[in-house]
């Protein structure tokens, strides 16, 4: 199971750097608009970290609270991206709000303890 767990881990990773990646390309570019990278970094990102949040550990469970925060900022994320894609333009501060509660995620896993 543990190998399981490391490897939904490292495609949740994946998702990450493609939403990420994604969307600071776009910005960089000045093109606010939902590439697909950013839609499919969502959805991995998704699945994975319900996948992630299944009991396959040995007692060593993340906090209830963490994960439903965490699965609460996945849906924003998804919900903000999927709705956008077929945007041609995207305004900014959804375009931003996207940025900021991907980073605001990734701090929940890493700081949340």
């Amino acid at each position: 199971m543990e190998a399981l767990r490391l490897i939904l881990r490292y495609v949740h990773l994946i998702g990450f750097a493609l939403l990420l990646g994604g969307a600071i390309t776009q910005y960089v570019l000045g093109r606010l608009r939902i590439n697909p990278a950013m839609l499919w970094g969502s959805v991995i990102m998704l699945l994975t970290g319900i996948g992630l949040s299944a009991p396959l550990r040995d007692g060593d469970e993340p906090a209830p609270a963490k994960l439903v925060t965490k699965l609460v900022l996945a849906l924003l994320i998804f919900v903000m991206v999927f709705f956008s894609r077929k945007r041609d333009a995207v305004n900014r501060g959804h375009f931003l709000a996207i940025i900021g509660l991907t980073l605001v995620n990734a701090a929940v896993a890493v700081f949340w303890r």
